[in-house]
C-alpha cells in the first residue's frame, strides 16, 4: 500500500488492520515536526554485579535481560514515547536480532519503512551493571558499521523533509557527515550527540545547531578537563568556535552546562539512580521532542533532565524511558 493510498484512507476516516499503524504515523506527522533519527541499533544483553570486572577478573552476577538498544535506537525510541513523530534510519542484519528489532521499533509507533539491511550480522550489546549503577559497555557493531555515504545519498529526501536530524558516532563518521551536511543545506536543525567519542571533522561540527557532550566528550574533543563549570564554559566556547551553535554539556549529577546565546547552569534532579545505561540517550530524545514543539533551548533542557531523572530510577534501556504523562506529573508537582 502506497503513501497516497494512505492518505486517502486518513482524509476518508476509513482503515482496516494493514492501514491502523500508517494512519497513526500520518496524524503524528502532520500535527507535528518529523524528528529523524539515523544511528545505531543493537540487541542488549545486560547483567548485573557488585561490581564492574577488572581486567582478567570473573564476576559473578545476575538479572540477566535482553532487550532492544543502541543508541539510535534508544534516542529513537525516547523520542517516540514523549509523543514525538519519529522516523528510524538503522542498518540491521538479516537475522533474528534484526527481525526483532524493525518489529519492536514499528510497535512504538516509529517510521520504520527507511530502515536499511546488511549481509553483516545485527549489532549486540554487552552490558555490566554493578550496585552503583555504573556500567561497563562492550559494542560488536555489526551491520551499523555498514552504513555508507551512498546510503545517506539514497535518503537526502527524507532528511530535507525533517524537522530536526538526529546523530550519534556509533555508525561511520563520514555517514554522519554527510547526513548533517544535507540537512544543513535544507535547513533542517541538526542535533549531534557525539558518543561514543571520536574524533569529528571541521566540516561536520560547521553542521551541528545542538551539540550534546557528556563532560569525557566534551574533554575528548576539546583538550580541557572539566571538573566545574568554569571549565565547562571553556569547552563550550571552544566547540563553539568549531562552528557549533549551541552546546549542552550533561555532568551527570552536576546537572547540564548550556551554552547558546546565553550560557546557564540546569541542575539535576534529585534521585537514586539504579541503572544509568540509556540516561544520555533519554536526554537527547527528550531534547528533541521539546524543540521540535517550540520550546526554548532553556525549557527543553529542563524538560530533557526531567525525563532522564525518571529513567535513572529504572532497569534497562528503552525499557527505562519514561511516558510524556509521566514527566508532565513530575513537572507540574514541582510547579505547585
Amino acid at each position: 500500500m502506497n503513501c497516497l493510498l494512505w492518505i486517502v484512507v486518513f482524509l476518508r476516516k476509513e482503515s482496516c488492520a494493514d492501514c491502523a499503524k500508517c494512519i497513526k504515523i500520518i496524524t503524528i506527522k502532520m500535527d507535528r515536526k518529523l524528528i529523524l533519527v539515523i544511528g545505531s541499533s543493537n540487541t542488549d544483553m545486560s547483567v548485573k554485579s557488585v561490581h564492574l570486572p577488572r581486567p582478567g577478573e570473573t564476576v559473578l552476577g545476575d538479572g540477566f535481560r535482553m532487550g532492544q538498544g543502541g543508541k539510535g535506537a534508544n534516542q529513537a525510541v525516547a523520542a517516540r514515547k514523549l509523543d514525538g513523530a519519529v522516523a528510524f534510519v538503522c542498518k540491521v542484519g538479516n537475522d533474528v536480532f534484526g527481525k526483532n528489532a524493525v518489529g519492536h521499533y514499528s510497535e512504538c509507533g516509529i517510521d520504520t519503512s527507511h530502515i536499511l539491511y546488511s549481509d553483516k550480522p545485527s549489532g549486540v550489546a554487552l552490558i555490566t551493571v554493578d550496585d552503583n549503577a555504573e556500567n561497563a559497555i562492550v559494542v560488536a557493531s555489526g551491520a551499523n558499521a555498514d552504513i555508507t555515504v551512498n546510503d545517506i545519498d539514497g535518503m537526502a529526501d527524507l532528511i530535507r523533509s525533517a524537522g530536526i536530524l538526529l546523530l550519534q558516532l556509533e555508525i561511520p563518521v563520514a555517514a554522519v557527515t554527510r547526513a548533517a551536511s544535507i540537512a544543513r543545506e535544507a535547513g533542517v536543525m541538526v542535533v549531534l550527540n557525539p558518543a561514543p567519542a571520536a574524533e569529528l571533522p571541521e566540516e561536520l561540527l560547521k553542521c551541528v545547531d545542538v551539540l550534546i557532550p557528556n563532560e569525557a566528550e566534551a574533554s575528548a574533543l576539546t583538550g580541557i578537563d572539566i571538573e566545574n563549570e568554569e571549565d565547562a564554559a571553556k569547552a563550550a566556547d571552544a566547540l563553539k568556535s568549531e562552528g557549533v551553535g549551541s552546546v549542552i554539556i550533561t555532568m551527570g549529577s552536576s546537572g547540564s552546562f548550556v551554552s547558546g546565546k546565553d550560557s546557564f547552569k540546569v541542575p539535576a534532579r534529585k534521585v537514586k539512580a539504579v541503572d544509568t545505561v540509556a540516561a544520555g540517550d533519554t536526554f537527547c530524545g527528550a531534547l528533541c521532542v521539546a524543540l521540535a514543539e517550540g520550546m526554548s533551548l532553556a525549557d527543553s533542557v529542563e524538560f530533557a533532565t526531567a525525563a532522564s531523572s525518571i529513567s535513572v530510577q529504572r532497569h534497562g534501556a528503552q525499557e527505562s524511558v519514561p511516558s510524556r504523562e509521566e514527566v508532565k506529573a513530575l513537572m507540574s508537582r514541582n510547579l505547585q
